[in-house]
């Protein structure tokens, strides 16, 4: 008798009664209104809805495969006076859901939270994400902070099932630089999921 209680308690209308959001579907779309026994109670069940990957202008879906792909994407950050923390939300094929901006920062600093920044991905649906951030110095190499962050993050998607594929920090180039990025998985700064 007390389990019986605790359901009554948790569950979100009876049965008989219609849930709000029936009432306003059209008529056609409602469920049978075949009145049931007042001691049953329902659930009402919200499946999350799919997104679908962004698209380029040839129609097919924008996929970061690479760090080269990866500062393509964030080419407008690379001449940024401020620092800027972008997420990519991925699917399951590694194809971007959407790009987020988690934090925008002062000359030389960001403040990055794992809550911000698995927040979108949560609600995406996110099969894994991958980390980006430009230097406004335009010198890409990753400072100790950033270590720490990637570290940090890395851990909480562990805990939330969701992969952290890689953080690459956007520079500009110069001559005295080959590259005008970095990416932490390249250069093996820290460990990733496999």
């Amino acid at each position: 008798m007390q389990n019986t209680a605790a359901v009554s308690q948790l569950s979100l209308f009876k049965a008989q009664e219609p849930p709000a959001v029936e009432r306003c579907l059209p008529p056609e779309c409602r469920h049978s209104r075949r009145a049931k026994p007042a001691n049953t109670w329902a659930f009402r069940v919200e499946l999350p809805m799919v997104r679908e990957p962004q698209t380029d202008a040839n129609g097919r879906a924008v996929a970061v495969r690479t760090p080269e792909s990866i500062a393509a994407q964030c080419s407008d950050m690379a001449q940024s006076a401020q620092e800027a923390f972008v997420v990519f939300d991925l699917n399951s094929k590694n194809n971007v859901i959407d790009r987020r901006l988690v934090t925008l920062g002062i000359l030389d600093a960001s403040l990055v939270h794992p809550r911000e920044v698995f927040r979108g991905a949560l609600l995406n649906n996110a099969a894994a994400i991958i980390l980006a951030h430009n230097h406004p110095s335009g010198d890409p190499t990753p400072s100790a902070e950033d270590v720490r962050i990637t570290r940090q993050l890395i851990q909480a998607g562990q805990v939330l099932g969701i992969k952290v594929l890689d953080h690459v920090v956007i520079g500009r180039p110069s001559p005295d630089r080959v590259r005008a990025h970095c990416s932490f998985r390249e250069t093996g700064l820290v460990e990733f999921q496999t």
